[in-house]
């Protein structure tokens, strides 16, 4: 018997998380470059360049191989994105050392998720993507849990609690990124009372922590205090 995988098993490993594949596939030559070093030239790209200017055929060519190369071990595009998320996400650790207070702790992860949104700004784009979880993501997403427990309550309600602190996170990001977009600067706004009053109300005093701490504060609390404890 052929020891080569058909068609039909071919696509069967395309359809595990890349994670679970091989390092390459069994068949072609004997390789030249491996899958850490085509993650690393990926993300060098897509941080110099942006997510759209990463192909096959640019990482290939950052290599110096062709493009039809990378798919002895990559099956496509997405593999790459997955694997290339995973990588930058591994760039939270270390993570913070246990504290006494698990709000603090869970503000802190929060400001480095979105100190890694401006170092790799790409990442925004791709992190909601219906695709596996990657090892690195499940271990940022375990340490979380691990802060978490000494809250009483309800499980899901730490699920729930660290998709909303990760939602609120890329919120920021994608606000920074589009900041000066939007403006009001010559608009006649004579026809919106509302805003016209808002505008003419003095400055009220700086608050003693900045809006993104006062939001994940709120939203954190909220969310964990007032959740059923478990039995």
């Amino acid at each position: 018997m052929s020891d080569t995988p058909s068609r039909s098993g071919d696509r069967a490993a395309s359809r595990q998380p890349i994670w679970a594949r091989p390092e390459r596939g069994a068949r072609g030559p004997a390789p030249t470059h491996s899958r850490d070093a085509i993650v690393t030239a990926a993300v060098t790209l897509a941080d110099a360049e942006g997510l759209a200017a990463v192909s096959m055929r640019a990482v290939a060519a950052a290599l110096g191989t062709g493009a039809g190369s990378l798919y002895r071990y990559l099956s496509s595009r997405d593999d790459l994105l997955d694997l290339m998320t995973d990588r930058v996400v591994g760039e939270l650790r270390p993570y913070p050392p246990a504290g006494d207070d698990w709000l603090d702790e869970m503000l802190l992860v929060a400001r480095q998720q979105l100190a890694l949104y401006r170092a790799h700004p790409w990442l925004i784009e791709v992190i909601q993507r219906p695709s596996g979880v990657g090892p690195e993501s499940l271990a940022w997403f375990d340490n979380c849990i691990r802060i978490l427990q000494p809250v009483r309550c309800a499980v899901t309600a730490k699920f729930e609690a660290i998709a909303m602190l990760t939602g609120v996170v890329s919120l920021f990001a994608r606000s920074e990124a589009a900041a000066g977009s939007a403006s009001f600067a010559g608009a006649d706004l004579a026809a919106y009372p509302h805003l016209v009053a808002a505008f003419r109300q003095p400055a009220p005093p700086a608050p003693r922590t900045d809006l993104f701490e006062r939001t994940l504060r709120g939203l954190l609390t909220g969310l964990l205090a007032a959740s059923p404890e478990v039995g």
